[in-house]
């Protein structure tokens, strides 16, 4: 008989462990803390022929209310290792690690890159598949690597940034999820007490000032999440999300001229001008879902039952209590629809969805 290295557990709430509080329980479950124990889970997995979900921090999933039949993979591998590489600050990070821990660390290791990222819920392993960004910046510009274990051949793989094949909130591990497992990630981080501001509301923040530090970028950025509800806190009446629901729309140059044009003329917009609008390198704009949101009359605060938009930001869908998974995706269906009748515009979810697919 083959000694079991990971301990497995049956019919296990997944709710507790998402930041939306919403779902039914894993068929089985199990904390990995090592490698070991994730290759004899992913090759047990095999071998029972189960679907296999690699569980974070839970901040940007969503579970279906009939849970997930197949085994879940809480990563909770630990530990960071930081070193001076030339103009470089590096730091290797497992999965399991908080986020903004690391970002902590960061700031105040005087590692400047991600401290425009403070806040975010989430771990080390979950920041490359989703390439969180925030306030003008994406983990992506500061990833140098990513320790991987291949699923198919239980190897482990380093991976550069550039075979991440990282975009606009999407990634290699993203599009292809059952490919590899993140084991650890590497950030190349610069050396300096100061940090760029590329975002005009940050940059309110430090008007006059020259270059502020790191340490005021990190605390002014939190102080704008907490005022959106987008910092985790059990008093905040929005604390159960998953951030932004849908991502911000990008399209063609034309078709924002275009969208601004029927916003001006549907009483949207009071001029072409003031609908946000950020241009992207590749020529490609993109749009505020969140103003799109608001402007298509559903305004912070709006309720369904138990769910509801939160009274902070338009971009959030928030559970209240007692509700369903089933309540969430129909609020989330009536948001796309309202938008879609509104403005033409089909909004995208951001979260994973976990024992169900979202309406294309």
């Amino acid at each position: 008989m083959r000694k079991v290295l990971f301990h497995l557990r049956h019919a296990v709430p997944l709710a507790p462990y998402t930041t939306l509080g919403l779902g039914g329980a894993a068929r089985f479950f199990s904390e990995i803390v090592d490698a070991q124990a994730l290759r004899a889970a992913l090759r047990w997995a095999g071998e029972q022929q189960l679907p296999v979900f690699i569980l974070g921090g839970g901040s940007n999933l969503v579970v279906a209310d009939q849970g997930f039949p197949g085994l879940v993979l809480r990563m909770g591998l630990r530990g960071q290792a930081w070193a001076s590489d030339g103009d470089d600050v590096v730091v290797e990070a497992q999965a399991g690690e908080p986020w903004d821990d690391i970002v902590t660390e960061a700031v105040q290791r005087r590692a400047a890159g991600i401290e425009c990222l403070a806040g975010i819920p989430g771990t080390m392993g979950a920041a490359p598949v989703q390439n969180i960004g925030a306030y003008g910046r994406e983990v992506s510009e500061v990833i140098r690597g990513v320790r991987v274990l291949d699923r198919r051949t239980l190897e482990m793989a380093d991976l550069t940034a550039a075979q991440c094949a990282f975009s606009y909130r999407d990634s290699l591990f993203k599009r292809d999820p059952a490919a590899f497992v993140i084991v650890s990630v590497t950030l190349a981080l610069g050396k300096g007490p100061a940090g760029v501001i590329r975002y005009a509301e940050l940059a309110s923040a430090f008007a006059g000032t020259r270059r502020p530090d790191l340490v005021s970028i990190r605390d002014a950025v939190l102080a704008l999440r907490r005022k959106k509800s987008m910092v985790l806190d059990q008093s905040d009446p929005n604390h159960r999300s998953a951030g932004s629901f849908f991502t911000n729309p990008i399209v063609s140059t034309q078709a924002a001229d275009r969208l601004a044009a029927h916003a001006v003329s549907a009483g949207a917009a009071s001029s072409a001008s003031a609908m946000p609008r950020f241009p992207l390198p590749d020529g490609q704009v993109k749009l505020a879902a969140g103003w799109l949101i608001e402007r298509a009359g559903l305004g912070k605060g709006f309720r369904m039952g138990p769910v509801g938009i939160s009274s902070q930001h338009a971009l959030a869908l928030v559970h209240y209590g007692k509700g369903s998974t089933a309540d969430l995706l129909r609020l989330a269906l009536h948001v796309r629809k309202t938008v879609h009748d509104c403005f033409g515009i089909t909004l995208v979810p951001e979260p994973v969805f976990l024992g169900m697919t979202w309406p294309s």
